[in-house]
């Protein structure tokens, strides 16, 4: 047999090498995966590794994951054909007359795209070349300009169809629609927020984000006829929500629907050609296979540390603190947000949701005022996508604010990035705590659908 080690040892030093590996900028997938096996050898032998295949084979033939691509290729296909620019140009028009109007829309275009696309970087930078230059031109304070290209861009994880509620529901073993259904409000809500949030400083202090000009504005029959050209790409949302919604199709059967879609709707754009349909494969071929391996990784990893007493370890951790269940919970959400500071969301998930759920469920319903374990874990997995909106706006390491960094003017020092996120962080902080104060906001609307 391989080595002893008591699991504080083994916690301190499996997290430990892995937060260093990391440090030292190597991909995520790689790290998680070669250190579980550089450890089930040194704890175990040879025959230890036999716990790979075992735990990437459930991965591997698991229906519900393969949404994933056919949710990505659905969002590339939508870029690929401009409609991401159209939408903006339509919602920058009806808005722009109003003070802060185009950090609104912003918002609002972010939202919308949310609901087609389930990949974050996709919106920060797609509204980062459309929505920042336009916003600068109309001379709007940079720091409100980016924080709500960045605050709306993270709606994606929120907004079904969401490729992080996917995961989630694939590891929490939970149903794929709940989830989706119970995340409609709380991004609804935090969308709400940050429009109210703009658009009261920009009435207290109009030269923050002025309205455009009265020579660019346009009549409200021009306004009908633009709305009416978003129709396609709107009716498309509405079906494959829609038919989650209502149970008639499964979210993997509604992403065929909606990547079936997607080229109807390139079509009658005039974008579908070769090239269009090259490209949209190449990058679901890319991001799938990123999410994939870090699965991949991060499961074995965490299967050898519950394996070896891992979970017990952290229950009588969080026990022996003395807190109550609140008090669980809420240190759980700094865990996570320290954690989104750090790594990105598909490892957080499988690092911590197989440890965290099973606690979870042990406080029981009604130490939170729930009335069914069943809204509890429903509850419990919004509250977490709520949260890992955060850790895209987090500094050190936030994505969105790299993804941004990367398509805003050089003028633009990092240092106003990262300040213009923290307000927007404030509100999702807010949005965080609503959630969890009133359960209803997530499970009401769930509850109405399943009944």
């Amino acid at each position: 047999m391989g080595l002893e080690l008591s699991i504080e040892w083994l916690t301190l030093i499996m997290f430990g090498s892995l937060l260093v590996l990391l440090m030292a900028g190597l991909p995520l997938a790689f790290v998680t995966g070669g250190l579980a096996c550089v450890f089930l050898f040194v704890l175990g032998d040879a025959q230890a590794l036999n716990i790979v295949p075992s735990r990437i084979f459930p991965l591997m033939t698991n229906y519900q994951l393969s949404a994933i691509p056919l949710f990505i290729f659905m969002a590339a296909m939508l870029e690929r054909a401009g409609i991401i620019n159209d939408m903006f140009d339509v919602i920058y028009k009806v808005l722009g007359g109003i003070k802060g109007g185009l950090a609104s829309a912003t918002i609002i275009a972010s939202t919308i795209l949310a609901a087609m696309v389930g990949v974050i970087g996709a919106a920060v930078v797609t509204m980062g070349i459309i929505a920042l230059p336009a916003m600068l031109k109309r001379q709007y304070d940079p720091k409100i300009a980016m924080g709500s290209i960045m605050a709306g861009g993270t709606l994606g994880i929120l907004i079904p169809p969401s490729i992080l509620a996917i995961i989630y529901a694939v590891v929490a073993e939970q149903s794929v629609g709940e989830l989706f259904i119970g995340a409609v409000f709380p991004g609804l809500m935090l969308s709400g927020l940050y429009i109210l949030y703009v658009t009261i400083r920009s009435y207290v202090n109009p030269r923050l984000g002025p309205p455009i000009p009265v020579e660019e504005r346009v009549s409200t029959r021009e306004k009908v006829s633009l709305v009416s050209k978003m129709s396609a790409p709107i009716a498309l949302i509405v079906i494959v929500l829609g038919v989650i919604f209502t149970g008639i199709a499964t979210p993997v059967e509604a992403a065929g629907i909606g990547t079936f879609g997607a080229f109807i709707v390139a079509a009658i754009h005039r974008k579908l050609d070769w090239p269009t349909v090259r490209e949209a494969c190449i990058t679901t071929l890319k991001a799938s296979a990123m999410v994939i391996w870090i699965m991949f990784g991060a499961t074995i990893f965490v299967g050898l540390y519950v394996l070896e007493g891992g979970q017990e370890f952290v229950q009588g951790a969080l026990q022996g603190t003395g807190f109550g269940p609140w008090g669980i919970l809420i240190l759980m959400q700094i865990v996570l947000i320290v954690l989104g500071m750090f790594l990105d969301w598909v490892g957080i998930l499988l690092l911590c949701v197989p440890i965290f759920v099973p606690i979870v469920k042990a406080l029981g319903a009604a130490s939170f005022g729930l009335d069914s374990p069943d809204d509890l874990v429903l509850w419990f997995g919004v509250i977490y996508l709520v949260n890992m909106q955060m850790s895209f706006l987090s500094p050190p390491f936030g994505y969105a604010l790299f993804y941004l960094r990367g398509v805003a003017p050089d003028s633009i020092p990092m240092s106003d990035i990262f300040r213009s996120a923290l307000p927007f962080l404030a509100i999702q902080l807010i949005g965080l705590a609503l959630c969890m104060l009133f359960p209803q906001i997530i499970t009401w609307l769930p509850n109405q659908v399943y009944g």
